[in-house]
């Protein structure tokens, strides 16, 4: 059975995770400044190997199907660091959305159940929306 103890490392992952989704953010609202996004990415790469380990990292973003949003990912953020902050975010993003796709339908049940949110989500066509991705493998 899988551990879900929260170590010291896991701690350090989750919070470089949240470092960099907050320096890529803030590259975004300061009008792509190139050096703000390369920081998150470098900082959200490192919080991901830390909180999964190398290992589990290096095989989440080689596996076969995951192989476009990877080398999408990564040709983002040499464009980023380059100095071409739009083109790179955008490949990132698209990279971003490929290679965690197979994520969409737990977070799916996990808004369902936050208070206002899932209310919104209970309604005719926003449900059909989620029912859609229900049912799939979470590739975990």
């Amino acid at each position: 059975m899988m551990s879900f103890e929260m170590n010291d490392r896991k701690k350090i992952g989750l919070g470089l995770t949240g470092f960099g989704v907050f320096f890529s953010f803030l590259g975004i609202v300061f009008v792509f400044d190139k050096g703000l996004l390369a920081m998150g990415n470098i900082l959200f790469i490192s919080g991901v190997s830390l909180t999964i380990g190398l290992k589990s990292t290096m095989q989440f973003f080689m596996k076969r199907q995951n192989y476009k949003g990877t080398i999408s990912f990564g040709i983002g953020f040499f464009f980023v660091v380059i100095g071409w902050p739009i083109m790179g975010m955008m490949l990132e993003t698209y990279g971003f959305f490929v290679l965690f796709s197979g994520f969409w339908p737990t977070l799916a049940v996990f808004a369902q159940k936050i208070p206002v949110l899932g209310w919104i989500i209970q309604q005719p066509y926003i449900r059909s929306f989620f029912d859609k991705y229900r049912g799939k493998r979470v590739p975990v």
